[in-house]
C-alpha cells in the first residue's frame, strides 16, 4: 500500500506547504538510508533515479529493490525516473516500475520543449503515471552529474510557464530561479519574486532541481513561495563520500564493507535533516488517508486452442505475440504458460501485468495488440476468457504523533 501515486503527494504538499524530497538513489545503501528517515521522520518521500546516474548501475537491476523496498515501507512513498533523455527511456521506466517520470528537454528551444513533453505526457497519462517537466534552464557547476547540464543558467518565465503548462498538461514544473545542479559556489541569489509570479501563473507544484547546498533559510522560503519538491542527491553523495574517505584514513587497508561502514547511516541522518528542514515530518498519517494505492493489475487472458494444431505451434504463436506486445506503454511484463491439466476447458494462458489500472484501456486499443488479436489469436482460440485483477490490499496503517520529529508549517 505505501506505494502511492506521485500527483497525490505532490498535491498533498502544495496545499499544506511543505516540500517533499525526491533523494537521489544510486546503490541499496541510499535506499535504505532514505527509507529509514522517511520512517524515523514519518514523512511522505520520492525516490529519484536519475539516468545520468545509469552508469553507476544497472537501473534494470536496482529497480526491483526499489520497488520491494518501497512497498515494505510504511510511509508513502513514490518512485520517480528524473532527468530522462527521451520519451523511449520513460517508457522503459515505467515499464520497470516508476509511477513518475520526467524528460528533460529544457535545453530545447520552446516550442520544442513544449511539443515533446506534451508527447510524454500523452503516453505517461494514459497509464496514470504522473509527469513533472522543466522550464528554463538549471546548469552544473562543479560535483557528480555536473558534466551532464553545461551551459549557463536561463531563468523561466512566469508567461512562457502558463503557456507551457496549459498546453502539456504537466502535473507539476521543475524552475529554474537561480539553483544549480551539483555543488554551490558562494551564496547563490535565489529570485523568489519570479517565483510568486511562477506559482501565479501556474497554480501547480513547483520543483527545485539542483537542492543541495542552500541554507535552512533558503529552503524554508523557497516553500513559503511555492515549491512543494525539492530533488536532493548531491548533498547525500558528499556525506557519503566523507564517510569512505574517514574509513580510508582510520583503516588503508580495510576491506570492501569496513570502508563502507556508515554510508547508510550517514545518507539517512542528512535526508532526516532536510525532511525536517522542508516540513515533510510526521505528515505520512494524513498523506496516506488522502492519496491512491498505485497499483498494478494482472490482465489475465485464459484459452482454447483448436485441436488440430500442435503445441510446438501454437508455443511460437504466443511466443510472438509476447514479442510484439512487450513494448506497448504501461506493460511491465508478459508470462504466457500451458496448462498442466490437459483435460481442461482451457490450455495456454496470457498474464500481462500492467502498471495500473488506467493502462488496460492502453493496452486494449494498442494497434500492436489489436493486430495480433485480429490477425493470429482469434484464428487460434477457439473459446477464451479475459479478466483483469488488482491485489487486495492491506488496511492503511495507523501512526501515532511523534511531536519530536514535527516541523512542519501549515
Amino acid at each position: 500500500m505505501p506505494l502511492v501515486h506521485l500527483n497525490d503527494i505532490l498535491k498533498h504538499a502544495n496545499h499544506h506547504h511543505y516540500a517533499v524530497g525526491a533523494f537521489g538513489v544510486v546503490s541499496l545503501d541510499f535506499l535504505d538510508g532514505v527509507l529509514q528517515a522517511a520512517e524515523a521522520s514519518r514523512s511522505p518521500v520520492v525516490l529519484n533515479l536519475l539516468e545520468s546516474h545509469f552508469s553507476y548501475y544497472d537501473f534494470d537491476i536496482l529497480m526491483p529493490a526499489v520497488l520491494s523496498a518501497a512497498r515494505k515501507a510504511s510511509m508513502p512513498v513514490a518512485v520517480n525516473f528524473d532527468h530522462g533523455s527521451s520519451k523511449a527511456r520513460a517508457e522503459a521506466a515505467i515499464r520497470a516500475g516508476c509511477n513518475g517520470v520526467m524528460v528533460d528537454t529544457s535545453a530545447l528551444p520552446f516550442s520544442d520543449n513544449l511539443w515533446q513533453t506534451r508527447e510524454v505526457v500523452a503516453m505517461a497519462h494514459a497509464c496514470g503515471v504522473t509527469v513533472e517537466g522543466e522550464l528554463g534552464y538549471v546548469p552544473g557547476k562543479e560535483g557528480q552529474s555536473a558534466e551532464q547540464h553545461p551551459g549557463e543558467l536561463a531563468y523561466t518565465s512566469a508567461a512562457e510557464a502558463a503557456v507551457f503548462v496549459g498546453r502539456t498538461g504537466v502535473d507539476c514544473l521543475a524552475v529554474s530561479i537561480g539553483t544549480i545542479h551539483g555543488r554551490m559556489k558562494g551564496v547563490p541569489k535565489l529570485d523568489y519574486a519570479r517565483l510568486d509570479k511562477i506559482r501565479e501563473a501556474t497554480t501547480l507544484p513547483l520543483v527545485i532541481h539542483g537542492g543541495s547546498g542552500l541554507s535552512d533559510e533558503q529552503y524554508r522560503k523557497l516553500i513559503a513561495h511555492g515549491v512543494a519538491k525539492i530533488n536532493y542527491y548531491t548533498g547525500l553523495a558528499d556525506v557519503a563520500g566523507r564517510r569512505i574517505r574517514a574509513n580510508a584514513v582510520a583503516d588503508p587497508d580495510g576491506s570492501y564493507s569496513a570502508l563502507m561502514a556508515g554510508v547508510r547511516e550517514a545518507v539517512c541522518e542528512e535526508s532526516e535533516r532536510c525532511i525536517r528542514i522542508w516540513g515533510s515530518g510526521g505528515r505520512a498519517a494524513e498523506v496516506l488517508a488522502q492519496c491512491r494505492p498505485w497499483q498494478e493489475v494482472e490482465h489475465v487472458v485464459l484459452c482454447k486452442a483448436a485441436n488440430e494444431m500442435p503445441d510446438m505451434e501454437i508455443a511460437s504463436i504466443m511466443r510472438e505475440g509476447k514479442e510484439a506486445m512487450q513494448s506497448i506503454p504501461g506493460v511491465r511484463n508478459i508470462r504466457i504458460g500451458q496448462a498442466l491439466q490437459a483435460d481442461g476447458k482451457y490450455h495456454y494462458c496470457w498474464a500481462v501485468t500492467l502498471s495500473s489500472q488506467s493502462a488496460i484501456e492502453v493496452f486494449q486499443n494498442h494497434a500492436a495488440q489489436q493486430s495480433f488479436a485480429r490477425k493470429v489469436f482469434l484464428s487460434v482460440a477457439t473459446e477464451w476468457i479475459a479478466l483483469d485483477f488488482a491485489e487486495i490490499q492491506p488496511p492503511v496503517a495507523s501512526f501515532t504523533a511523534s511531536p519530536a520529529k514535527l516541523a512542519a508549517k501549515g
